[in-house]
């Protein structure tokens, strides 16, 4: 009686198969790439993995050996941790993994141990904490992974050195586990090839129950990581290996790696999870959450065996497992999502799918690719450590996952659309920085190869641009697009109702339904409400979207555009963001918000009418611009591109001016006129309505900053009309509103006020001008030029260039030329002529070529 009661309190159970060498099933597969890192290549992570890709992804699987030189210590081995912490366990039962019978088929003829009252303890990553109850709710009707018992480090390594020594028979060990003669411990060990051949003859022709336990899935957060960390860090001799890039509490989030714009830390995929393994201790077939790459490191113990497919054929062994397990896939569609069927390497290999083996050693690594399925099982005690990283060639497979998830109704395990978004928006600063400030460093320089027509990153934006494009045209219209909040996700997932597509680009939603969306995909089958009820949430609309594209093709002009949005989180196209209506044709037409209001002053349309002429455009210029009022000054920014010899930019400045609502045209509001640092390039302007801020447009010129301010009133007047609404004002009048005059840089106390900013005259070309008209105007009679003392920048230009042009020698004239030819170049033009007149033109080459062009001018002279 006492020796049955110990027995079933103590996990060193009876053991009653063993091992049958003749009936061995060896599998005969070829093996998986093997790489031997250099020091000096080891260095670089991802690069390395980026330097192997290309001949180990067609494996799936590959190891990787590191230099000698690299021996981390485990801080798992310190005495406290491995004598007292305690992780749980969870029971395999190893004959059942390809042999067992749908549940509601299952003999009962057939006689199992089985622990009452015990939790399922499914091997798999769970998206959402509420599904593990679901999966305990279940536990009647589902096969998995009972819970076994807690272990220390310490005593799970003893009770599998008694499991595999009692079940290969060659030494006598006692019923606690404790080996009768130290002298055995040195005797005869089983292979790999002779461990692997049996554990296949358990599964493909199981004679007896054979039951082990297995610490998987094990946060490394609450037992400890096998790797050394910053905030654990004690000893000098730690840093090389607590920085390292092959540490995998790192590597998830190393530049290059899109997992870096993930701002959760997510068990199993950022945080690593530790695998405590025993003798025949199985992972079983499937791939890693969102088709990501992983990396496992075996800190220490007895080997581990993986078998791999390529990706590219992972709808082969789908279909495989389908073909040979009819009866448990049609129980349970998403059997391989569960992690707890394996089938026989030698099957597949009938089958034609092809697999790849390797045996992984203490202190190696192993790479899975994306969608590789992988396998594989424990020949004794171990332990590892597994984590995923996600390199921008991940980014289409990625895309592929999120799409097969929506169709199976999965949920997922983070945003893909934020690792994205994420990753575009750093290769834009990038290249930004390339190709404005030539910063080539080395980071700069990898994400510019996955950026161009060709780039990686480009192909996995289109793409998703694609789908979304596609699916917005299938919508049934009319229905409203609304500017999403840009922290609709920020503290909450966001997820389609139906099937679970996460919705940070875009989202279905209805006012009936408060805090519930849908991706665009099931929008149609929301609810039941009428069209003027529900609305489509956008994030950026399309044009900017493909705007972004052209960006990462290299587009200077979209590049500087995406610029402004990410610093100050708008743009030109703004206006066409905020509230739109999709007809019945698929186009987009403005429409303000209902809801919105402003504080205006009303304007009697009729006397304004009746008191201004239809041709007077002095009318609006006096009006309006009288009421420029100075907010801020600013500060002064020394620099090319914050001063001229016309004008000096002061950053931070800040003005207020009466002008005709957007919104309501019939109506006077206030805008806000600003200039922000825009960092490479230069100053950025910036109107925006004082009410609504979001009514805001950005530009590198302030003239075309109060330009889409017109055109925006302009098209409100015209939509207005068209509804019959007479009390506007007149097109007419709207044509000649001066930008710099709006923002109240030609008002000369503003003017004054921006000079005594700089009173050592740091900005030398507005000063030099400066001089230079006051020395003209000198030499004038009173009647030739009128020039107001102290603020001599209040001249209009044209009446200063005509005056210098009058006065000034011939070098003079010729910068007058050249100023008004640069009046009328683009952008590029201008950034090609600011290379031109800088000091890359002291270079040889620059020599040669400002011959040629010379050369050119006098032939067309």
């Amino acid at each position: 009686m006492e020796q049955s009661k110990l027995s079933a309190e103590s996990p060193y159970k009876e053991i009653s198969a063993r091992w049958d060498p003749d009936e061995a099933c060896l599998p005969v597969i070829d093996e998986a790439p093997v790489f031997h890192p250099t020091a000096e290549e080891f260095e670089d992570t991802l690069g390395y993995i980026a330097k192997i890709r290309p001949l180990a992804e067609p494996h799936g699987i590959c190891r990787i050996v590191p230099p000698p030189c690299w021996t981390p210590s485990c801080p798992l081995k310190e005495k406290d941790i491995w004598e007292n912490a305690k992780f749980p366990t969870r029971i395999q039962q190893i004959d059942l993994l390809q042999n067992r019978e749908p549940m509601r088929k299952k003999s009962r003829g057939r006689k199992r141990k089985r622990r009452k009252n015990t939790k399922m303890a499914m091997c798999r990553r769970l998206a959402n904490p509420d599904s593990e109850v679901n999966a305990a709710s279940e536990s009647d009707e589902k096969f998995g992974f009972q819970s076994g018992p807690d272990f220390t480090l310490r005593d799970f390594q003893r009770y599998a050195a008694f499991f595999k020594e009692r079940y290969f028979g060659k030494k006598d060990i006692k019923e606690d586990g404790q080996i009768s003669d130290n002298k055995y411990q040195k005797r005869w060990q089983p292979s790999v090839k002779e461990i692997e051949g049996e554990y296949w003859r358990i599964i493909e022709q199981p004679t007896d129950e054979v039951e082990v336990y297995y610490g998987a899935d094990l946060e490394s957060g609450a037992l400890g990581s096998g790797f050394p960390k910053a905030d654990s860090l004690t000893k000098s001799d730690l840093d090389e290996y607590t920085l390292s890039g092959w540490n995998l509490n790192n590597i998830p989030r190393l530049p290059g790696s899109v997992l870096c714009f993930e701002g959760s830390d997510i068990s199993g995929v950022l945080v690593p999870w530790l695998y405590v393994g025993m003798c025949f201790s199985s992972f079983c077939w499937h791939v890693e959450d969102h088709h990501l790459y992983s990396l496992n490191y075996l800190h220490w113990g007895d080997p581990k065996v993986w078998y791999g497919v390529p990706g590219n054929h992972a709808t082969s062994l789908e279909g495989a497992m389908r073909k040979h397990m009819p009866d448990l896939f049609e129980e349970q569609p998403n059997l391989l999502n569960e992690l707890v069927t394996q089938l026989s390497p030698s099957i597949l290999k009938s089958e034609g799918v092809p697999i790849f083996r390797t045996v992984q050693h203490s202190g190696e690594f192993v790479i899975t690719f994306p969608r590789a399925y992988h396998a594989g099982f424990n020949c004794g005690f171990n332990c590892a450590e597994a984590v995923n990283v996600a390199p921008v060639d991940w980014l289409l497979h990625g895309q592929n996952a999120v799409e097969l998830y929506s169709q199976q109704c999965r949920k997922t395990s983070l945003s893909h659309d934020k690792l994205l978004l994420g990753s575009a928006q750093e290769a834009i600063q990038a290249l930004a920085e390339v190709l404005l400030e030539g910063k080539e460093t080395q980071k700069n320089l990898k994400w510019k190869s996955v950026c161009g027509k060709d780039g990686v990153l480009t192909n996995a934006v289109k793409t998703r641009i694609k789908i979304e494009e596609e699916r917005i045209q299938r919508l049934q219209t009319p229905i409203k697009l609304v500017k999403m909040d840009i922290n609709f996700d920020l503290d909450k997932e966001r997820e389609c109702f139906a099937c679970f597509y996460d919705l940070h680009l875009s989202a279905s939603g209805c006012q009936c339904s408060v805090d519930k969306y849908s991706c665009l995909r099931h929008s149609n089958s929301f609810c039941s409400c009428g069209y003027d009820e529900r609305f489509v949430l956008f994030r950026y609309p399309i044009e900017e979207l493909k705007e972004l594209v052209r960006a990462l093709e290299g587009g200077l002009e979209a590049i500087k555009s995406w610029l402004m949005k990410l610093r100050f989180g708008c743009s030109e196209s703004q206006k066409e963001q905020d509230d739109v209506v999709l007809d019945s044709e698929e186009n987009v037409s403005d429409r303000v918000l209902p809801n919105s209001e402003c504080k205006t002053e009303a304007v009697d349309m009729d006397s304004f009418n009746k008191s201004t002429s239809l041709t007077s455009e002095s009318f609006l210029i006096q009006k309006f611009a009288a009421s420029v009022e100075p907010v801020s000054l600013g500060s002064i920014v020394l620099g090319k591109l914050w001063c001229s010899k016309h004008k000096i930019y002061p950053k931070g400045f800040k003005s207020r001016v009466k002008f005709f609502s957007m919104l309501n045209p019939s109506t006077i509001c206030s805008y806000v006129s600003e200039v922000l640092d825009g960092g490479l390039i230069g100053p950025l302007f910036k109107v925006s309505m004082e009410e609504h801020p979001s009514e805001s447009f950005m530009n590198m010129s302030a003239e075309k900053c109060w330009e889409s301010v017109l055109e925006r009133v302009n098209r409100e007047i015209i939509r207005r009309r068209s509804l019959g609404e007479l009390e506007l004002p007149p097109l007419e009048l709207l044509q000649g509103i001066n930008g710099l005059q709006m923002f109240g840089f030609l008002s000369p106390s503003i003017i004054q006020g921006i000079e005594a900013l700089d009173p050592s005259h740091q900005c030398g070309e507005y000063w030099n001008r400066k001089e230079l008209i006051s020395s003209v105007s000198s030499s004038s009679t009173s009647d030739d030029v009128k020039l107001v003392r102290g603020s001599s920048s209040s001249l209009s230009d044209e009446n200063d260039d005509k005056l210098i042009g009058e006065k000034c020698d011939s070098f003079e004239g010729t910068i007058l030329v050249l100023k008004g030819l640069l009046k009328k170049a683009n952008l590029d033009e201008l950034i090609t002529m600011q290379k031109l007149l800088g000091s890359n033109a002291e270079s040889t080459q620059w020599r040669v070529e400002i011959a040629a062009l010379i050369e050119e001018i006098q032939k067309s002279l």
